[in-house]
């Protein structure tokens, strides 16, 4: 299994790559993983130059491949004017003019940081629709880790789950857990025998 980690922190060390991190250790104590990280930061000049040219340069062209051939995601940005940055939303604006089927059908966890408890709702109107719109699998519990957040139990417990949620997606295990019925395991029972059922008395 192959498991990237898309971090668009800016600052060296960040607590965007800290997040991202804490989520692929978290999924790689649940299912074996060879986990990639690909830093936005030092693709900053590669991506602004693919607007203008139309072509990637060759750490920009590793990290599109990384991401396609990805059994799962991980993608971690830091909140800025209440969304995702701004260098966040290029990579995969060049990703998806690249190859517009490069994340259909990809198990994607989603995940944010910020200053302040006020803006975890970016997972939901900002990040949670760009990857819909991308076609991406997106797992039910998506990560915001406020400055408050480090070191409190609440955000070790959504990091379980969701990177739980994430790795079921990436090894199958959902549907293995609903497999599928034949035709001939249904029962039809007609509705007239059913309304018969319920109007006749015990006993009869």
């Amino acid at each position: 299994m192959k498991l990237v980690v898309v971090s668009a922190g800016l600052s060296v060390p960040s607590s965007t790559r800290l997040l991202g991190d804490r989520l692929a250790a978290a999924a790689g104590r649940q299912t074996p993983a060879d986990v990639q990280v690909v830093e936005l930061r030092d693709l900053a000049v590669e991506i602004a130059h693919n607007f203008t040219n139309g072509f990637p340069g060759k750490e920009l062209s590793a990290a599109i491949d990384a991401v396609t051939g990805a059994d799962g995601l991980i993608v971690v940005t830091p909140v800025f004017s209440a969304s995702y940055s701004g260098l966040f939303k290029s990579f995969f604006d060049v990703l998806s003019v690249s190859d517009k089927d490069a994340l259909a059908r990809k198990p994607v966890l989603i995940a944010a940081t910020g200053g302040t408890a006020r803006h975890s709702l970016v997972l939901e109107h900002a990040l949670r629709p760009l990857f819909a719109y991308l076609r991406a699998v997106v797992v039910p519990t998506g990560v915001y880790a406020a400055s408050e957040d480090w070191g409190a139990a609440g955000l070790d417990g959504r990091i379980e789950r969701a990177a739980g949620e994430l790795v079921a997606l990436m090894t199958g295990l959902s549907a293995a857990r609903r497999p599928e019925k034949k035709a001939a395991d249904f029962v039809v029972v007609p509705f007239a025998e059913q309304l018969a059922a319920i109007s006749s008395p015990p006993g009869v």
